[in-house]
């Protein structure tokens, strides 16, 4: 099975597929186009049936499915096909003007939450996670570091910022897209199994929150700090409960969200 299958409902959310793809790869289908010969990044499809059956003779050759539409025709193409979580390939829906990419199937076992933050970093829209292991976990922490800091240096500030909150209460990790390939980042997260969300340098631009700008920062990054505008922006209902926090090349900052 290839890993991932990008399903388009209707020929308007080509444009936001053709990104998806070149930025995460997997397969298209555009289902109201007549078989056509099959390659690497185009499937075959059959308009002589609907797209619901088309789409559930495909459903298992894939691992992963990113279906661009609205969720209720989601659900209906997932009716009868999902049997057990263990085994149900993950499944995101992302709306066609690319806002929100929500977790729908197999957000645990098949990894549709990792896969709905990918997603969402790939084009800029905000993940939906709704499992209850996530949504009980009340931090945000917002991070910004210098270049080639390591995992080890961006645990020890976290911890620092965290004081005696622990690792698990966090939900995600958040940064701007200028560090989202971070390696020492992005190490810290894989191992310590956090999501990250990268948010567009414009978007925290344009919602400078910062307890003290940073000097170095605004010279470096154009803007006035990266940790607590992305911690707030990613908590947007919390309270920033530790303003920034540098140790050894990294910022940190911490939001709590009181729920509702």
């Amino acid at each position: 099975m290839t890993d991932c299958g990008i399903w388009l409902v209707r020929p308007e959310s080509e444009t936001l597929a053709l990104v998806l793809q070149e930025r995460l790869g997997g397969v298209l289908y555009r289902p109201w186009l007549p078989v056509t010969k099959s390659d690497r990044q185009v499937a075959p499809t059959n308009n002589t049936t609907s797209q619901k059956q088309q789409f559930a003779a495909a459903y298992r050759q894939h691992t992963q499915w990113i279906m661009i539409a609205a969720s209720g025709i989601a659900v209906r193409f997932l009716d009868g096909l999902a049997p057990d979580k263990h085994s149900d390939p993950a499944v995101v829906v992302l709306d066609e003007a690319g806002r929100f990419a929500v977790s729908l199937l197999a957000g645990h076992e098949g990894g549709a939450n990792r896969l709905a933050y990918r997603v969402a970093n790939a084009i800029g829209a905000v993940p939906v996670i709704t499992t209850a292991t996530e949504a009980l976990k009340p931090l945000v922490v917002g991070i910004g570091c210098r270049k080639g800091v390591t995992a080890e240096q961006i645990a020890a500030a976290v911890q620092q910022a965290l004081g005696e909150r622990q690792l698990s209460e966090v939900r995600e990790i958040t940064t701007i897209d200028l560090k989202a390939n971070e390696q020492g980042l992005v190490d810290f997260c894989d191992q310590h199994h956090l999501p990250l969300r990268v948010l567009a340098s414009a978007t925290v631009a344009a919602r400078p929150w910062v307890t003290k700008a940073s000097d170095w920062v605004q010279q470096n990054v154009g803007l006035p700090g990266v940790c607590e505008p992305c911690a707030l922006i990613a908590g947007m209902r919390g309270k920033l409960i530790v303003p920034k926090m540098a140790l050894n090349g990294v910022a940190v900052a911490v939001v709590e969200d009181k729920g509702i």
